[in-house]
């Protein structure tokens, strides 16, 4: 069991990334994530545990576990949780296409952020469908990379962006999967799933998401794959280089930015 190849990589600064998107984002996308008490809730590709916080301080008396494939994505996400004193979570080392559970396990299923990293996004829904018990839910949270739009706009700006997407398909992901999810869905087997866009829009009037969001996310998100884009030729050094800093420009007086995550639930 190897992890995968993920778009933006394993590093210190990723690890931060996630946490300051997960710490803006808490609002948008958790106002109504929360579990019964007694709910045993699986959390498939945990991470480093950003989402992990939340969702055990919204839920204490329900259990979760957590699982990863990636072994020091873990070992992070156990040490967060253990500084925060949340005892509601326990951690596995495990593969979301070869799942080391017997069927009907959980009461709950939480996807956040997974889907768009896996070449067959159908298949580890069928299989985390198994795994849950009959009259469960799930929850899926994606973004969509062609949601996004901004101003000032410039193409380079644009070119940098769509560097972003290409490296990940490249990778076998899909960061446009968030309009898909009600057929992902659907196609797994799950019974009426609802699905509803979370929008961020961000100008000057939000400083909280300017720095949250462009400068803390977006904009790190995308340096993130520099080596990757060059490497492949997918953009040349000087587009680059002024795509970041047009880029960066929508954070400044005057600029904005839009994007859109997707939430879908079903029920088994």
């Amino acid at each position: 069991m190897t992890s995968p190849a993920y778009v933006h990589g394993y590093s210190h600064r990723e690890a931060e990334r996630l946490a300051d998107q997960a710490g803006t984002l808490v609002d948008l996308l958790h106002c109504d994530t929360s579990y019964p008490p007694g709910s045993l809730v699986l959390e498939a590709g945990c991470g480093v545990g950003s989402q992990t916080i939340t969702l055990a301080a919204n839920s204490p008396e329900a259990r979760f576990l957590c699982m990863d494939i990636s072994s020091p994505s873990l070992g992070q996400a156990r040490a967060l949780l253990g500084e925060r004193g949340a005892e509601n979570t326990s951690f596995l080392r495990a593969d979301v296409y070869h799942l080391p559970f017997a069927p009907e396990s959980f009461d709950h299923v939480f996807v956040c952020f997974l889907l768009e990293h896996l070449p067959r996004p159908q298949e580890a829904l069928a299989n985390l469908r198994r795994v849950l018990k009959t009259g469960g839910s799930i929850t899926v949270i994606e973004g969509d990379h062609g949601s996004c739009y901004f101003h000032p706009e410039s193409d380079a700006a644009l070119a940098a962006w769509r560097c972003l997407i290409q490296a990940q398909s490249r990778l076998g992901g899909d960061s446009l999967i968030g309009r898909q999810i009600y057929p992902l869905l659907e196609q797994a087997g799950f019974q009426e799933p609802r699905v509803e866009p979370r929008m961020v829009y961000v100008d000057q009037g939000k400083p909280a998401l300017v720095e949250g969001f462009i400068r803390k996310t977006i904009i790190p998100m995308v340096a993130g794959v520099r080596e990757q884009a060059l490497a492949q030729g997918l953009i040349d050094q000087a587009t680059w280089e002024q795509g970041l800093t047009d880029l960066d420009v929508t954070a400044r007086t005057g600029g904005t930015f839009c994007y859109t995550f997707f939430k879908g639930v079903a029920v088994k």
